[in-house]
């Protein structure tokens, strides 16, 4: 069985701006949330079972906008381990996230496109 999308995540850096074409585009709804540093979880409205999201500035000066998926896995390591030998590169290592969301990390595809983990 194969791994299944997760997540997607929209980073801009005009993070407001993002979030105001992408909610009013498509009908989402989303709101800034202070206490995650401005980033948004996205609710697609599209029903239980679709695919949520999230919308966010970006953290580093020079960081270049992007819109990543995130792929659920059962262990983050070993899907890092077969990334590198395929040709990708470990970007970010399993990060615990806030409030119970499990944990995640980032690698960087042989072409440079970065692909999440969610576990």
């Amino acid at each position: 069985m194969g791994q299944p999308v997760a997540f997607f995540e929209i980073i801009s850096p005009d993070a407001e701006r993002a979030l105001k074409f992408y909610t009013e585009m498509f009908g989402w709804a989303a709101q800034a949330d202070p206490n995650m540093g401005g980033y948004a979880l996205v609710d697609t409205n599209a029903g239980e079972g679709a695919i949520g999201g999230g919308i966010g500035g970006t953290e580093a000066p020079g960081e270049a906008p992007t819109v990543k998926i995130y792929m659920r896995v059962d262990d983050l390591d070993a899907a890092l381990d077969r990334a590198e030998r395929l040709g990708g590169k470990r970007l970010v290592p399993p990060t615990d996230l806030p409030e119970g969301y499990g944990r995640f990390a980032i690698f960087t595809d042989p072409d440079g496109n970065q692909v999440g983990l969610w576990a």
